[in-house]
């Protein structure tokens, strides 16, 4: 439907107003695109909701504000206004920089409102709200906070809320932040107003509309362009581990004091022969490497800037992670998006949303990807030329296979799951966001920020605004009533002769504080310690109970103790077993990627996008997922140990193993598989045991998990709520048991 702007027959750009119809001249354009088309008549009305998705690159931001901006222009009320919501402020000063280009023409204010943003021009947009304000949902909740009573002046000609990057918040605290922070805006406004996401990653677009309308799905519009005709090259290479004996050091776990000495560096690891292949395939065009953690980042572009002095050539290759300062992480944005010379970012998910970088020839993701939703973000970035093809590279790398080597090693699961990720990619399928989650923990957050912005609140006004209409409608109400209960017991409320409820000696201190206004906080590090002797830190980021066992430092270890308090985890060396990788880096690995996995081991014929390294690890894992008959069964003895492999994803999976704890069963989620430390007649009598469970006794099956408190103010909640919500939000607690179920009947 791309139709010349100047034709008749383009009905949407005939709606636009004429000053932005000269616009779309002088800029060239000879056509607006699908989407562009299409969301003209359905958004200059103001009168639906509207959810657009398109390919990044594919003209989203346009085709919101083409038809936004013609309703300021045409209308002869008072000037009105837009509430522009990104969950990054660095996307916030790239769509400032996009859209002040246009605005500036037609007079219309352009306000970007965050941290780095000077107080007089937070204030200018405070007397005369108009134009676009460009501002993330903490800032929207410190204006909620700080200036409830004036709201209603800054909002009373607003005409439009949009949401840039509608994925990045579904399924998360921070996202039910923004669903009630939106519903407030409303409230204060006096009126419903429509609400515009955006988007290059729905996996599920009545989920989507869920969220961007809870209770009203089927009346958001949903534009979804299909016309990014992108062709994919995609090559994944496999490299084979020296067994750890053999090297000095792993190249990944060196100290500072190792990275500064050459002769430390053991080539026989894979990772410099990675860095040997990126260097050569890569230099001379602008690309973006993804390993899986920061250190990797770090260790990366020091290998390959190394490879530049080397060569007497200029660096090429630059960090981007989120604990490198400002100026240094822009150094980057800005070396990818000058164009006078090649540049590489080795980068974590900071470059993964729609900051602009420009023109990026291939995609590298280094280990399995965390999702495919992920990878298909990051690939959005590449081949936007026209005629040029999105290119990725994915580099794995696999344990050589010894005698009692696990199952999930075997079985090569990283290169297993790349191969699937890629596969469900190239059908057009990602993850729908996981939205299901009660997230107690940002209900705590919205009652005092209710009860701050109104100076007092009833319990009354509080479960009508947040719960009955508001974001948080799965809470019930003796919950509801034994929260509040809770906040008061903590001094956060304290309730006046009249009922009302106002800040309390605790809750007026943290309310106060600038952290107030983030729903969220990263896993908190905990430091392993071992006779006393302290290991390192962890982020933790699944459920942890007693007994398991992790890898840390490359060595095994088993849970003795966890002290919440101290931030503290009790270990000591563990016997055998090949216990996860426990670094609180990996994303939760879907249901539907763990079947295609399946179908890529029962597959027997070689996979075109693999080289011959990766083809014969391939071919390693086929054979033993034919000799143990793994189409047909899910239990399995091997190198001495007792296998579950459910298919099923982390969530379900994390389930399984805590619901089979709870019955007494020993066992550690490897990933792909369960280990259990029993036999297959005592592993299918605890599975029994497991189907019989009642999935909503959550106080009695979930009483060994010791780092329930994970989110910012879980703390705070009763124990009751605090166990429904990590539930809802961790665990799939109803799937694991009909599989036990399933297994128990065979």
């Amino acid at each position: 439907m791309n139709l010349p702007p100047s034709h008749s027959d383009s009905s949407g750009f005939e709606l636009l107003e004429p000053r932005i119809q000269r616009w779309i001249w002088a800029e060239g354009w000879t056509s607006l695109r699908d989407a562009q088309e299409w969301a003209v008549p359905v958004l200059v009305g103001a009168d639906q909701d509207v959810i657009i998705a398109a390919a990044t690159a594919a003209g989203k931001t346009e085709a919101a504000f083409l038809p936004i901006l013609t309703n300021l222009l045409n209308r002869n009320d008072p000037p009105g206004s837009v509430l522009y919501i990104s969950p990054l402020k660095a996307l916030i000063n790239d769509q400032w920089d996009r859209l002040s280009r246009l605005c500036e023409q037609l007079e219309v204010p352009v306000v970007a409102w965050h941290g780095d943003i000077s107080s007089s021009k937070k204030h200018r947009f405070l007397k005369s709200s108009e134009g676009v304000l460009l501002i993330t949902p903490e800032s929207l909740e410190a204006l909620f906070v700080n200036r409830g009573s004036s709201l209603a002046g800054v909002f009373q000609n607003l005409r439009y809320i949009v949401v840039d990057e509608l994925h990045a918040f579904i399924g998360s605290e921070r996202g039910k932040q923004l669903q009630s922070l939106m519903q407030r805006v409303e409230r204060v406004a006096g009126r419903p107003l429509p609400r515009v996401g955006l988007s290059a990653t729905l996996g599920d677009m009545k989920l989507a509309s869920q969220f961007l309308r809870p209770g009203e799905a089927d009346r958001v519009t949903v534009i979804e362009s299909k016309n990014s005709n992108q062709t994919l090259q995609v090559q994944v290479r496999g490299y084979l581990q020296p067994p750890m004996s053999a090297l000095k050091k792993p190249p990944l776990e060196r100290s500072e004091h190792d990275m500064e000495d050459e002769e430390s560096d053991d080539e026989s690891s894979p990772d410099f022969a990675i860095a040997d292949h990126l260097y050569k395939v890569l230099r001379g065009s602008n690309n973006l490497i993804f390993p899986n953690s920061r250190q990797q980042v770090e260790w990366y572009a020091d290998q390959l800037r190394r490879r530049c002095e080397r060569d007497g050539v200029a660096n090429e290759f630059w960090p981007h992670h989120g604990s490198l300062s400002k100026d240094l992480r822009e150094q980057a944005e800005h070396a990818l998006k000058a164009g006078n010379q090649a540049a590489s970012a080795i980068c974590t998910t900071t470059l993964e949303l729609g900051i602009d970088i420009g023109s990026i020839k291939t995609v590298v993701q280094i280990g399995p990807p965390p999702s495919v939703a992920s990878l298909r973000q990051r690939l959005g970035r590449s081949g936007r030329r026209s005629g040029e093809k999105a290119t990725l590279r994915a580099y794995c790398k696999e344990s050589p296979l010894k005698d009692g080597s696990s199952l999930s090693d075997q079985l090569r699961q990283g290169l297993v799951q790349t191969i699937a990720m890629v596969r469900l990619l190239a059908r057009g399928w990602f993850e729908p966001p996981r939205a299901q989650g009660i997230h107690a923990s940002t209900l705590v957050q919205q009652c005092l920020s209710v009860i701050a912005q109104c100076g007092g609140a009833s319990a009354a006004d509080l479960w009508k605004n947040l719960v009955t209409e508001g974001a948080f409608p799965e809470v019930q109400k003796p919950d509801f009533v034994g929260l509040l209960k809770s906040l008061g017991g903590h001094e956060l409320i304290v309730q006046d002769s009249s009922g009302l409820l106002l800040p309390g000696t605790v809750g007026e201190r943290l309310i106060n504080h600038y952290d107030f206004y983030s729903a969220f906080t990263s896993d908190e590090e905990f430091r392993l310690v071992c006779d006393g002797k302290a290991l390192g830190s962890v982020p933790v980021s699944r459920p942890l109970t007693k007994d398991q066992r992790i890898i840390f430092a490359g060595r095994r270890w088993q849970v003795r103790d966890v002290d919440l308090q101290a931030k503290v985890i009790v270990v000591s060396p563990a016997r055998g077993g090949a216990p996860p990788q426990f670094d609180g880096l990996g994303a939760m690995v879907h249901d539907n990627v763990r079947e295609e996995m399946r179908a890529v081991l029962a597959d027997s014929t070689p996979c075109p996008f693999i080289d011959a390294g990766a083809q014969a690890l391939l071919e390693e894992a086929r054979k033993t997922f034919n000799s143990l008959g793994l189409g047909d069964r899910c239990l399995v003895e091997s190198g001495g140990k007792c296998y579950l492999i459910s298919w099923l994803g982390d969530y379900a999976n994390d389930a399984l193993r805590l619901l089979l704890n709870h019955v007494g069963l020993s066992c550690d989620n490897a990933g792909l598989a369960i280990e259990i430390e029993a036999g297959i007649a005592q592993t299918r009598a605890a599975l029994i045991e497991v189907g019989q469970l009642d999935a909503n006794n959550l106080d009695s099956i979930l009483s060994d998990v010791e780092n329930m408190l994970r989110e910012k103010w879980d703390w705070a909640l009763p124990a009751p709520l605090l166990t429904k919500s990590f539930a809802s939000i961790s665990l799939d607690i109803h799937t694991a048991i009909r599989f036990a179920q399933k297994q128990s009947q065979c």
